[in-house]
């Protein structure tokens, strides 16, 4: 599917290139034949206009008498092409001709006959592999007529290698454009392949993690079904355990549905000025007696009326995913830590917990769906690997980063930096 979707990029490249190419080479040849037509014409009038003035006598230029002397044909020799004039009487006689280069009777007669059986005023024709151009005038008075020649072998092979040179150019440049195009259609597949792999993965995830809170839900209405006779009271420990599978179902059908809108930019947060360092505080107020609880050992600093610019309820929750985590993961007895304070206009909340730690190949994928390190662990815990993901996805929302270290064994701390702080007050610890 990808190589397909990859070569219909490349054919749509290469058809767009080359029209555009076709384009240019064909403006650029009708350019410049419509120059060389353009001085063939100036010099074929030229030399019409130029044997007007010769004699209609014996045979052969008279260059001696009259305006046409032997100044005028030594101007003309210095031309850039070859070129000869005829005179010609209404029997189709040669009476008269000029030429500076030196032409035998034979050739003029055969260049007479290709001129007058073209029937046409002006025409081409090749004798010799030169290309000769001719252009009939006739006299004011009908007697006779004028026939210039010109060669013009250059010319047309001037066109002809513009020709050929565009071609040449064309082909390799179709062909280096292939191999760039290549390189980058397998860049810009990649974030799609990723991103279907990904779908796919969520997918599965998904499936596999609804799939046991289903399983135990339905095992547990079997046992409910096979004591149908007794009472609620006695058979209360399937229902709660029934009642907690719905309870982690439906945090886990939230959170999918958070994502997935996500995903599609339906969510679109309301973002105003709020005090982060009481929003913080907040949350610490509330999960402190549960630390307690669970025997761990607090530690906070906040710098007080940090405010910036955002969602309250969002930024939140993603101090209670990271809190939450920290209480699940640290050791008993263990340390948490928070510190919020400013450091160059950005809010830089950091919060760490003792622990065995994030082996260091699974730093960089622990903020994707459905990942966890001990999953085993985690499932005890009552995780689905989606927490990380949400609160990643609510700071990149604020412009904002976050990223994790640790040390194993030993220390896990995860930063959070969000940009825009309006204002701040003193430093103080709680």
């Amino acid at each position: 599917m990808f190589k397909q979707l990859r070569n219909k990029f490349l054919i749509l490249n290469l058809v767009i290139i080359s029209i555009m190419m076709l384009a240019a080479f064909a403006s650029i040849y009708i350019i410049n034949y419509n120059n060389v037509r353009r001085d063939i014409n100036m010099e074929m009038n030229r030399l019409l206009d130029f044997n007007r003035k010769m004699d209609i006598g014996p045979r052969g230029p008279n260059l001696g008498s009259g305006p046409f002397n032997s100044d005028l044909g030594k101007d003309f020799s210095q031309g850039p092409s070859r070129s000869f004039t005829l005179i010609i009487d209404n029997g189709n006689n040669i009476v008269n001709s000029f030429s500076v280069f030196d032409m035998t009777d034979e050739f003029f007669n055969l260049a007479k006959e290709k001129a007058m059986t073209s029937k046409k005023n002006s025409g081409i024709f090749k004798f010799q592999d030169y290309y000769w151009e001719f252009k009939i005038a006739p006299s004011p008075d009908g007697s006779f007529y004028r026939i210039a020649f010109l060669d013009v072998t250059t010319r047309y092979n001037d066109l002809i290698n513009l020709i050929y040179t565009f071609s040449a150019v064309a082909l390799v440049t179709l062909v280096v454009i292939f191999i760039i195009s290549r390189f980058f259609a397998n860049k810009a597949i990649e974030p799609i392949k990723e991103a279907f792999h990904k779908h796919k993965q969520f997918i599965a995830d998904a499936s596999h993690e609804l799939k046991t809170p289903l399983a135990v839900i339905n095992t547990n209405a079997d046992a409910l079904l096979l004591n149908g006779e007794d009472t609620i009271n006695n058979q209360s420990k399937w229902v709660y355990y029934i009642k907690s599978e719905v309870e982690r179902m439906s945090k886990l059908t939230n959170d999918l549905l958070y994502l997935a809108q996500v995903d599609n930019s339906e969510v679109t947060l309301v973002h105003t000025d709020f005090d982060l360092s009481q929003t913080v505080e907040e949350v610490m107020l509330t999960m402190e007696a549960v630390i307690f609880e669970k025997d761990r050992l607090l530690d906070y600093t906040i710098e007080p009326e940090l405010i910036i610019k955002g969602n309250s309820a969002q930024v939140k929750q993603v101090v209670m995913i990271l809190l939450d985590n920290a209480l699940k993961y640290s050791n008993p007895k263990g340390k948490i830590s928070l510190s919020l304070s400013k450091y160059n206009s950005k809010a830089i909340l950091t919060l760490s917990n003792t622990g065995e730690g994030i082996p260091k190949e699974h730093l960089s994928q622990i903020f994707n769906r459905f990942y966890r390190v001990d999953k085993s662990r985690s499932k005890n815990s009552g995780g689905y690997g989606l927490g990380l993901s949400i609160a990643k996805t609510i700071v990149e929302q604020h412009k904002g980063k976050i990223w994790a270290k640790s040390i194993e064994n030993q220390l896990t701390t995860f930063t959070v930096e969000l940009p825009r702080v309006v204002n701040s007050g003193q430093g103080g610890n709680a």
